[in-house]
């Protein structure tokens, strides 16, 4: 092989390496975090608790109250949206 394709496979492999651990749902048990519910966009949310869902990115509402996103401990009950601040339990919002 070239050195020129050497390089290219290795690098190809490094970036399809750093897109699978990009790629990894985010973790329901890291302290640092709290489960946010009726904060994520369409498509953006963790995971879920209510019909038409079933994990994350499959929300097909903004601000559906009942999927959730994870966000720093202690920040939810600030987060502002349309329909009024985040919940740390889901909530009902028009869907």
């Amino acid at each position: 092989m070239t050195t020129k394709l050497t390089t290219s496979l290795a690098l190809a492999g490094v970036l399809a390496g750093a897109v699978t651990l990009l790629a990894q749902p985010a973790k329901a048990d890291d302290a640092s975090k709290e489960k946010c519910f009726g904060v994520s966009l369409a498509g953006k949310n963790d995971c879920a608790a209510g019909p038409g869902t079933s994990c994350a990115g499959t929300n097909k509402v903004d601000y559906n109250g009942v999927s959730w996103k994870l966000v720093p401990k202690g920040t939810c009950l600030t987060m502002a949206t349309p329909f009024g601040p985040g919940s740390l339990t889901a909530i009902k919002r028009p869907s």
